[in-house]
C-alpha cells in the first residue's frame, strides 16, 4: 500500500497508502481521476478526501497538488502519481508519521485505536472499490500481528513502512 515521503523536501508527505506495484498504482489513480480524463485536478484530489471524510483545507489541498503536479500543469498524471506514491515513510520524520496518523484515523471511525474489518469495508466502498467483507478480513489478518481481527496504529505503520 503507500508510504508517506517527500518529493521535494518540502513538508507534504505521500498518500497514505503504500502502494507496491503499477497495477496498483493506476487503481489508486482510478479512483481519484474521477472524471476519467487520465488527469487528477484539485477538485478531484478534494473530492476524494471529502469522501473519505476528512476536513482538508483548499490550502491544504493545494498543497498536495503542488507537491505531487511536478510538471505544474495543474493536474497530477498518472507518472507524477506513481513517482509520488513510492518511497518509504522513514525519509520524511515526523511529518510522515503525522500524515500516517491522519490516514489511519480516517479508517479508525469509531475512534477505538484500532481499524475494524467493518471500517476497512466502509472506507474502501465509500472510494468506489468493489471488495467483500471477507476480502477486508483477509487485508486485516495478513497485517494483524496480534490475532485479534484488527489493526492497531503500530501495525498499520509497519505495514505501511515495509520497504519494496
Amino acid at each position: 500500500m503507500a508510504a508517506t515521503d517527500n518529493v521535494n523536501n518540502n513538508s507534504v508527505s505521500k498518500p497514505s497508502l503504500y502502494i507496491q506495484n503499477m497495477d496498483e498504482v493506476q487503481k489508486v489513480f482510478q479512483r481519484f481521476d474521477t472524471n476519467g480524463d487520465g488527469m487528477i485536478s484539485g477538485d478531484e484530489l478534494s473530492g476524494v478526501i471529502n469522501a473519505l471524510g476528512s476536513d482538508t483545507s483548499p490550502e491544504e489541498v493545494a498543497r498536495m497538488m503542488d507537491e505531487i503536479d511536478a510538471d505544474r500543469d495543474g493536474f497530477i498524471s498518472l507518472k507524477e502519481f506513481a513517482e509520488f506514491c513510492k518511497g518509504d515513510i522513514n525519509s520524511v520524520g515526523d511529518g510522515g508519521v503525522k500524515e500516517l496518523r491522519e490516514a489511519f484515523d480516517l479508517y479508525d471511525q469509531d475512534s477505538n485505536g484500532l481499524i475494524s474489518t467493518a471500517e476497512l469495508h466502509q472506507i474502501l466502498t465509500r472510494l468506489g472499490e468493489s471488495c467483500s467483507v471477507q476480502d477486508c478480513t483477509k487485508m486485516i489478518e495478513s497485517v494483524d500481528s496480534d490475532g485479534d481481527g484488527y489493526v492497531s496504529f503500530e501495525e498499520f505503520k509497519k505495514m505501511m513502512t515495509t520497504s519494496k
